[in-house]
């Protein structure tokens, strides 16, 4: 350990983000990222946008593409808050909001980045497990806290709560921050945007990485009543005051324009992960129920770990949590049809052999 590292550096047990590896005829189901590209539209903007004007600083308020979230979400433009993908946000959060005398309350499973911001930031982190069907309870969650963060759909799991679920817990946390982590919401859930108008208390997190195809871009934003947003703004602007360039500005407000590529790209991702669903479970693979781009499985005669060597022999990439919970589990984005027809070959081969 290096012995000019602060406090802080030696005691920090960082997220540890999927494999980026290189090797040939790679089918890279491991990251969540969309088999598809990007809207037209996005990479049109983005390329006028690559021009002389980039000696010049972008808007630090990111006007533009705050006010076409805002249309698309039916909120005000000071209802919104961008940053440098969702983990920005989500880290300006912990800052700003979630950083309270009592603990944080979170999933025993769920996004492995959490429990690092609670110890980055120094904030008091309790975790509530999971059902035997591996969803959130929301009756768990009746006990002292002093904010809630949910990830909805939940990662690793894919488990949809209903925005009915999600309102019952803020009527019950109302004088707490609750902030809903909706990375996957686009791909089968009810997203909790429209219980804003009558929770101050909510802040819903949404990324531009999965559903609108821009993971290389970074780009994520939060929506909430202004009063949260203004938090995040003075986090934002204590730390960097330009987080997204102009190519990133340019080629996110096109997206979210493009409204008809953005709900075909998702309907497509759905239809395959019903299809990748079924085809695992005919091959005995149980499979929780998913709203997300990825589904979490397992296989009774196999453990997760193992299931996930083999089928990288095959050059097929999954990702496994060493967790004693989700040990036996994989996680499975959601590819091409041609990903899905070679990630169920391997598997089949893999079940042969046993």
């Amino acid at each position: 350990m290096n012995p000019y590292w602060s406090r802080i550096a030696r005691e920090l047990s960082p997220y540890t983000p999927g494999e980026q590896p290189r090797i040939a005829n790679l089918v890279k189901l491991n990251t969540n990222e969309s088999p598809f590209g990007p809207s037209p539209r996005a990479e049109e903007a983005m390329r006028a946008a690559a021009s002389d004007s980039l000696r010049l600083y972008p808007d630090p308020e990111a006007v533009e593409l705050r006010q076409a979230l805002a249309d698309h979400h039916g909120v005000r433009r000071e209802q919104v808050f961008v940053g440098n993908g969702s983990d920005e946000v989500l880290a300006h959060a912990f800052a700003g909001l979630l950083k309270q005398t009592r603990p944080l309350l979170c999933p025993d499973i769920t996004y492995s980045f959490y429990p690092v911001w609670a110890q980055l930031f120094g904030i008091t982190l309790e975790t509530v497990p999971l059902d035997a069907g591996m969803g959130v309870r929301i009756e768990d969650y009746r006990r002292e806290a002093g904010a809630i963060v949910i990830a909805n759909p939940n990662a690793p799991t894919g488990i949809a709560l209903p925005r009915a679920a999600i309102a019952r817990l803020l009527d019950e946390h109302a004088g707490i921050p609750v902030l809903v982590d909706e990375a996957y919401v686009d791909f089968g859930g009810e997203s909790a945007v429209p219980l804003i108008a009558d929770h101050p208390n909510l802040l819903v997190v949404q990324t531009m990485s999965k559903s609108r195809a821009l993971a290389g871009l970074r780009v994520g934003y939060a929506l909430g009543d202004a009063g949260l947003i203004e938090a995040l703004r003075r986090v934002k602007d204590s730390f960097n005051s330009y987080p997204l360039g102009r190519i990133a500005q340019a080629g996110a407000t096109a997206s979210v324009r493009d409204d008809p590529w953005f709900r075909d790209s998702c309907s497509r991702i759905v239809a395959t992960r019903e299809t990748m669903t079924r085809e695992l479970t005919a091959l005995g693979f149980i499979v929780l129920p998913s709203c997300a781009n990825f589904v979490f499985a397992r296989h009774p005669l196999m453990g997760g770990a193992a299931f996930a060597a083999a089928l990288r022999d095959r050059a097929i990439l999954v990702r496994h949590f060493d967790k004693p919970r989700s040990a036996p589990y994989m996680r499975i984005t959601v590819g091409t049809p041609d990903d899905v027809r070679k990630l169920i070959a391997a598997a089949s081969d893999i079940l042969k052999g046993r």
